[in-house]
């Protein structure tokens, strides 16, 4: 049976992401050569559910929940602000720009996502679910001081706020890695119209 690589996330619009990859150019600049692996900017998604490898035949059982799991909730706003890194600036293995949702809507929403996935088996996640942007991740090549400096640039940048999007959807996307990078394609759109 073919596996699918899928995750269930918010795609972002035209706006945030050029402001994203205007704020990698700038980063990409400043860091060590080499020492992160940008993630390019029309791949940059809020991500809800990492899903993994499911088979291809559970895909419309998997549209099927998260439908239910969206249907009582309207679209929000949220804003795209602050830089940071997982786990922390001294060792950073991931960059991100983080999310500010006021209304508690997003971590609700992902709340309901995440209870309608492990009802179907999946795993839910070990940790607090974070609202953030992944703009890299660090390279294993990268010798310490490069992550140091990383860290060090990353806890020295402010970048204000990049912008403010509408969340109307919600996609199950299909991550195809390849050795050029990830390619993405939405298997499904399930729209945010809950009162």
């Amino acid at each position: 049976m073919e596996q699918v690589r899928t995750f269930i996330a918010i795609e972002l619009d035209e706006t945030i992401n050029a402001a994203l990859a205007d704020l990698q150019g700038q980063l990409k600049s400043k860091v060590p050569q080499g020492s992160v692996r940008w993630v390019k900017p029309g791949g940059i998604h809020l991500t809800l559910k990492f899903l993994g490898d499911v088979p291809a035949d559970r895909i419309e059982e998997i549209e099927r929940a998260l439908a239910q799991a969206c249907v009582r909730f309207p679209a929000f706003s949220f804003s795209v602000e602050g830089l940071g890194c997982f786990p922390d600036p001294r060792r950073p293995r991931v960059v991100w720009v983080g999310v500010r949702e006021e209304s508690g809507t997003l971590r609700r929403l992902q709340k309901a996502i995440e209870d309608g996935m492990e009802r179907l088996g999946f795993a839910p996640e070990g940790r607090k679910f974070d609202a953030h942007l992944t703009l890299g991740r660090t390279q294993r090549r990268a010798s310490s001081g490069d992550v140091r400096r990383l860290g060090q640039l990353v806890s020295e940048t402010d970048i204000g706020s990049l912008g403010q999007m509408e969340a109307r959807s919600v996609s199950l996307i299909k991550s195809d890695l390849r050795p050029t990078g990830a390619v993405y394609t939405q298997l499904a759109a399930v729209e945010l119209e809950g009162t």
